[in-house]
């Protein structure tokens, strides 16, 4: 008999170790994870001393003894350059490390969309301060800022005064130790891969708001050539830069769709990105015909995977593993999709001393039983994890509820029952 295939997922949970776990059982990989969870103590205790090179070349030892022969990750902060590294190291196929740091940095990024696609950029500017710095004097407001390598949104939002801004960039010491810590194995990276002309990515930059709805591309590069999986929709809440509910089938037309994967296809080939699963967020305003990039994530979109096997019958994560085989992910099988709609709603609260409930073993227990195909995931915080989630995020968020139906208004009523039966509030349709 052949050895199954043996694949290392790095930090690999939440959407993922479901993901890849139901991918491995279907193709009969052999999966096996490395990597800690940022969000947990003790685990992230390993902040203080993370090196992702030290880290990878650990790897690549036991690589050679457990029988490893691909790496995948989709884990913004550190796994998808990890797995690049490794990917490196071993000869295996993976998305080339610089290309990652490319689209991580992200005023790195916003100038090589500037040159390949200028039409789709957003004016931009590094805030010429260190962190906890006083703010320059003769800046433009409203603006939005955001940290030049960051992820799940942290600290990125529209500040509309000089006061606003100086607010914004107060830290405490915890504070100012977890971020510098978050940052600092990609900045020392960044000044031996992109060239010591980069700004350090201990900074935060600037950019012309955008109001308009947001979209989300989600594709794959094989053999230098890209392609287009699909487009989710991003719902906001009302009034807010926070995420609601994320979407399909999309509403955005072909030509639309089109033209973002030519963007997308321009500026992938200029950062040399030649291999792997990609996601580009951005606006599109209809009124004005405009288009404009917020970041290219060197990485599968996770919280979508579930959405595009019911409703296009694409495993995501079967793509995943394909492409770190090195294998074309036209050639894998399409599943029948079995929904006309699905969608990722995100429960969120906006007023630290709101109560918040968590679904009961039992709760949960007659969601799954109702939704067999449904996901529900909760997200309990400490007080000081929920004080720090505000300041950075302006907002908790403490749930997440996916589930599919017959066609949107039919997935709106499932989600009403279940919301129900898991005792917290439904979001607005």
């Amino acid at each position: 008999m052949t050895a199954p295939n043996r694949t290392l997922a790095l930090f690999n949970y939440d959407w993922d170790a479901t993901g890849y776990a139901h991918a491995a059982r279907s193709t009969g990989s052999v999966l096996d994870s490395a990597g800690f969870d940022l969000f947990t103590f003790p685990s992230n205790a390993r902040l203080a001393w993370f090196d992702m090179e030290r880290f990878a070349a650990r790897l690549a030892v036991q690589a050679r003894r457990k029988g490893w022969q691909a790496v995948v990750s989709n884990h913004e902060q550190f796994g998808a350059l990890t797995a690049a590294l490794l990917a490196e190291r071993m000869g295996w196929p993976g998305s080339p490390v610089k290309a990652i740091m490319a689209c991580q940095h992200k005023l790195y990024a916003r100038q090589v969309l500037q040159q390949v696609a200028p039409e789709a950029n957003v004016p931009f500017q590094l805030l010429d301060a260190a962190y906890g710095a006083p703010v320059p004097q003769g800046l433009t407001y409203p603006t939005f800022v955001k940290p030049v390598k960051a992820a799940f949104s942290v600290l990125a939002r529209q500040v509309d005064s000089h006061a606003d801004l100086h607010r914004h960039t107060r830290f405490g010491a915890w504070e100012l130790w977890v971020i510098r810590k978050l940052v600092e194995p990609f900045e020392r990276m960044a000044r031996q891969r992109l060239g010591p002309q980069v700004p350090s990515a201990h900074r935060l930059m600037l950019e012309a708001p955008v109001h308009a709805d947001q979209f989300n591309l989600d594709g794959y590069v094989f053999n230098g050539q890209c392609h287009a999986l699909g487009v989710v929709d991003a719902l906001m809440y009302p009034g807010t830069q926070a995420f609601m509910r994320f979407q399909l089938p999309t509403r955005l037309p072909d030509s639309v769709q089109a033209w973002a994967l030519d963007v997308a296809r321009r500026f992938l080939q200029a950062v040399g990105f030649t291999h792997g699963l990609f996601n580009m967020e951005f606006f599109y305003d209809e009124a004005t015909d405009e288009l404009k990039v917020i970041e290219f994530n060197p990485r599968m979109a996770s919280q979508f995977s579930d959405l595009y096997r019911q409703v296009k019958g694409v495993c995501l994560h079967a793509l995943s593993l394909a492409l770190a085989h090195n294998r074309d992910p036209a050639q894998l099988p399409r599943h029948t999709p079995t929904a006309g709609a699905a969608a990722s709603f995100v429960h969120r609260v906006f007023d630290p001393l709101a109560p918040v409930s968590m679904p009961t073993a039992a709760q949960l227990a007659a969601f799954a039983d109702t939704y067999p195909d449904g996901l529900v995931m909760p997200f309990p915080k400490s007080a000081g994890s929920i004080a720090r989630d505000f300041k950075w995020l302006g907002s908790y968020r403490f749930g997440i509820v996916h589930l599919a139906g017959a066609t949107q208004t039919d997935m709106l009523a499932h989600y009403r029952a279940a919301c129900s039966t898991l005792g917290w509030p439904a979001l607005a349709g």
